[in-house]
């Protein structure tokens, strides 16, 4: 499904919404439905709200469909 789509367009003036937490990890989805997680310990002292700017996890986003292209490669 987000197969050659591009970081940009999925972050570019969109929102991401935390979904859930599990096993150290906050889950959280954009606005066109990927998923993705944000490890704990990889958030120090930073504040995480239910609804954010999408940009400001790009990292996070762009590690999660490395590993989706991994696990089904074409």
């Amino acid at each position: 499904m987000y197969k050659g789509m591009k970081l940009i367009e999925m972050v570019k003036n969109k929102k991401v919404h935390l979904e859930f937490y599990r096993k150290g990890e906050l889950w959280y989805k954009t606005e066109d439905g990927f998923n993705f997680p944000v490890p704990i310990s990889d958030t120090g002292d930073a504040a995480f709200l239910v609804e954010d700017k999408a940009t400001l996890f790009m990292r996070y986003i762009k590690k999660q469909l490395k590993a989706v292209e991994l696990e089904n490669p074409a």
